[in-house]
């Protein structure tokens, strides 16, 4: 099973995951900040991947350290699980509707760190969580996973409907582009023969 346990400890979060690409979505998740909380709970549902986390971090400062921080261990989990890539898809992509929002996700298990992220102007807020926070978590996962990840509201009005689409696209496209390709045989998905 393509499984990884990252364990991070800084002055400002001390964070221990538990990742399993081929899961159900069963997830338990503790990061001391709620909407990040439901957002993980849905990344996990959404791509199938079984993921345990607890973090306890500086909330009295604020959540930046914590948001960030859990974005760049699941992205150092996503790169442990996925070893040297033999037999995945490597590519996948969704254009996911929310009600009135659309949210495109494409991703590239690349060895390439890049993030396209566009979701509008939001409110500064949803609920008490800053919205700028979502593009720093997926900056981190995108830089610690060494993948490419574009992200892009088509339409919406409603914020969280908004950030809630952008979560379970991300998570189908990762879904799909770390699946196993049965006509792969185990190859490399790259014809430089390393990701």
């Amino acid at each position: 099973m393509r499984t990884s346990l990252q364990i991070r400890r800084t002055s400002e979060t001390d964070i221990t995951l538990r990742l399993n690409l081929d899961g159900t979505g069963a997830s338990e998740i503790d990061t001391g900040v709620g909407f990040l909380d439901h957002m993980l709970t849905l990344f996990a549902k959404h791509a199938r991947f079984d993921l345990e986390l607890q973090c306890a971090g500086d909330t009295f400062v604020d959540d930046h350290h914590t948001v960030e921080d859990v974005g760049i261990v699941l992205g150092a989990a996503l790169d442990d699980a996925l070893g040297d890539r033999a037999g995945i898809r490597r590519y996948g992509d969704i254009t996911l509707p929310m009600d009135e929002t659309l949210v495109l996700a494409a991703v590239d298990i690349s060895g390439r760190a890049y993030l396209g992220f566009d979701l509008g102007e939001l409110p500064a807020k949803v609920g008490t969580f800053d919205t700028e926070l979502v593009r720093e978590f997926w900056l981190s996962v995108t830089r610690r996973a060494a993948i490419t990840l574009h992200v892009r509201k088509i339409a919406g009005e409603n914020t969280h409907h908004i950030l809630e689409a952008s979560f379970k696209a991300a998570a189908r496209a990762i879904s799909t582009a770390v699946s196993l390709d049965p006509r792969a045989n185990g190859e490399i998905p790259s014809t430089k023969g390393v990701i």
